[in-house]
């Protein structure tokens, strides 16, 4: 993101945190790096070593055609061996490393009064007896199935049972909507847990959250209720397809031979989060997803063996699947897992946690910060055991960066400020903690104008990657034209992020934006994020974000969406401060035209702004598509009736 008036200041991590790095200096990054790109069979194949393969791959390492002009687009990963990802982060780990009693999860519920301890041999004991259920009841390798929990031990159990039998899992999110589910169960559910027919309901914080799911499939549903903890059925019970969890797993053998899978066999079909429109099916395989998290959980988050690292996502998006599950246990980490959310029963909750396990690596996303900051208290807990913070899944802004920096990591902790996608189910332009915005092992970005052509040195563009790297995805589900129309077809050769970027002269990257964020104001290009950046230096703004409205003389203006910290009224004063702010920061042609108080943004629960829904109200426009990832759709009326004193 971008950074007014502190580009050029640097912080630096301490000196026992670099002596200590897998990566200790930028000499030997670079010298990774240079051997990533120069000589990947080698390097692959030394990370490909770490783990467990039934039969060697036949071919090289890494295959693929990014180029629509030279046919259709691939990528494979040692084609020809065969493996197991989930005997490599469980079986391996208690049976060959001795770490069967150490900790693999520390699970909070949503009271505090709710928590669990797992150790590696408990998990994997869990999940062979959740696989075998599984093979009872008719799942079997190339199955999908779809799982639909909250944030419970369950939902790994299920989705590390699919894995071990080579069933696909989907997980669907917990705040997807009724009409959603159509798009993304009927043509892909084997399998639902739990029943998509019925009323799931279960409790976040202090309120109930129920979910209405109605899915018709013609080979019919088996029903699997979750009966633990928080979930209960609100459906009479059909003892001709219903099956207790409780009674399915009582007599379950604790042993399940794995199912030897291809590399390239498919482990998960993930749906995006929807916020530019219809959800896609975003396919990732065996071999090459367990590679690259892996690899980047070890070295972007330092993981070291007395860590307990914590990341607030939800399992449903690829933060979970990436960093939660799968790079964490690929690395026999301790992770806590957690239910709840950040202020309930009191807002001091995830620093009591923290506290509680001794987090040393805490990672979370950038909207959980600036709710915390708004409350304005400042953790009353101990957080001495915190090494190394970092954000994911938006830009963080200045105010919240310092307040992460100064506040939750006492002056010092480095913040990894992760840049990736659910394509690229890691890392992307994160490498080792210790440099930030350089790209990662294996990754080769390069800007582009919009004729396609490469930019030198100091630039701005469309951020593209060269090459693949073994974590990338290979297709969307059944859509593969989609995928290559999506990522491929406009710069050939290259896989397209649809994000701007701009390399300054030190060769650090800066995420600028969607592309389709990006604003032509009388013939200057800006990114919304810049815009964005200056509005939250304001002391009465916690947050904001910034769209284009068609303008007859600019072509676009600058529309804004401030959201006023507690306690402080929006005004015409507090218009014209952050006008002038703006002017300052930018220059007189990003002076925002509109500027409108928002009490919420509308936000997808990973945290992402829904900037499609702040266009359509910028013009106001009443069609609004899909709004079913919408944590709170009720934000979308409360934005309309504002917008009629802004935009009058």
């Amino acid at each position: 993101m971008v950074v007014p008036d502190s580009k050029d200041k640097m912080y630096y991590p301490s000196d026992d945190l670099q002596k200590d790095a897998h990566v200790p200096g930028f000499n030997s990054y670079l010298a990774l790096y240079r051997k990533s790109l120069e000589t990947p069979e080698a390097f692959w194949k030394d990370v490909a070593d770490e783990f467990f393969w039934k039969t060697p791959p036949v071919g090289p390492m890494l295959q693929y055609n990014f180029d629509v002009t030279k046919g259709n687009i691939y990528v494979k990963c040692m084609e020809g061996a065969k493996t197991n990802i989930c005997y490599n982060v469980l079986d391996r780990h208690v049976r060959e490393s001795n770490l069967g009693q150490k900790v693999a999860y520390y699970w909070e519920g949503n009271s505090p009064e709710q928590h669990m301890t797992i150790t590696y041999s408990q998990l994997l004991s869990q999940v062979c007896r959740c696989a075998n259920v599984l093979k009872r009841l008719g799942v079997k390798k190339g199955d999908r199935v779809s799982i639909y929990l909250p944030m419970i031990p369950e939902l790994v159990f299920t989705m590390l049972a699919c894995a071990r039998i080579g069933a696909v899992h989907s997980i669907v999110v917990s705040s997807r909507m009724k009409n959603q589910f159509h798009q993304i169960l009927n043509p892909l559910c084997f399998m639902p847990f739990t029943d998509p027919r019925i009323f799931s309901y279960f409790f976040r914080a202090s309120s109930s959250i129920t979910k209405c799911l109605v899915v018709k499939h013609p080979a019919g549903f088996m029903r699997w209720i979750c009966s633990l903890l928080l979930c209960c059925v609100q459906t009479p019970w059909d003892s001709e397809c219903d099956v207790w969890w409780d009674e399915a797993m009582r007599d379950s053998p604790d042993e399940c031979e794995p199912e030897w899978l291809d590399a390239e066999d498919p482990l998960f079909i993930l749906y995006t989060s929807g916020s530019t429109g219809k959800p896609k099916g975003v396919l990732h395989t065996v071999a090459g997803y367990l590679l690259y998290t892996s690899l980047t959980f070890k070295y972007v988050f330092d993981h070291h063996h007395d860590d307990v690292y914590w990341c607030t996502a939800d399992i449903g998006w690829i933060t979970g699947h990436s960093y939660i599950t799968y790079g964490p246990l690929a690395n026999g980490a301790t992770g806590v897992l957690f239910e709840g959310i950040p202020v309930h029963p009191h807002v001091g909750r995830f620093w009591e946690i923290i506290e509680k396990y001794k987090v040393t690596k805490f990672y979370t996303a950038p909207t959980a910060i600036r709710l915390l900051m708004k409350y304005g208290q400042e953790p009353l807990y101990d957080l001495s055991s915190l090494r190394i913070l970092g954000t994911v899944g938006e830009p963080i802004n200045p105010e919240a960066w310092q307040w992460y920096h100064k506040v939750v990591g006492q002056g010092r902790c480095p913040i990894v400020d992760t840049f990736w996608q659910t394509e690229t189910s890691g890392c992307d332009l994160k490498p080792p903690f210790l440099f930030q915005t350089f790209p990662f092992f294996g990754v080769e970005p390069t800007i582009l104008n919009e004729h396609g052509e490469e930019l030198e040195g100091e630039a701005e563009g469309y951020l593209v990657f060269r090459k693949p790297w073994p974590g990338i995805m290979r297709t969307l589900y059944r859509n593969h034209e989609h995928f290559e129309n999506t990522y491929f077809k406009k710069f050939p050769g290259f896989y397209v992020t649809g994000d701007g970027c701009r390399r300054d002269k030190d060769g650090y990257y800066w995420i600028t934006g969607r592309i389709d964020d990006m604003l032509n104001v009388s013939g200057h290009l800006m990114s919304t994020a810049e815009v964005e950046a200056a509005l939250t230096e304001h002391l009465a703004v916690a947050e904001a974000a910034v769209v284009s409205r068609p303008h007859k003389v600019k072509g676009e203006c600058l529309y804004c969406f401030v959201t006023l910290k507690d306690s402080r009224e929006f005004n015409h004063t507090t218009v014209e401060e952050l006008k002038r702010l703006v002017r300052e920061k930018i220059g007189p042609v990003a002076t925002p035209d509109f500027i409108q108080n928002a009490p919420a943004l509308p936000k997808t629960r990973s945290g992402k702004i829904m900037r499609r829904i702040l266009r359509k109200i910028a013009r106001n426009d009443k069609d609004l598509g899909d709004l079913s990832t919408l944590a709170d759709p009720k934000v979308v009326e409360v934005l309309f009736s504002h917008r009629c004193e802004a935009a009058a």
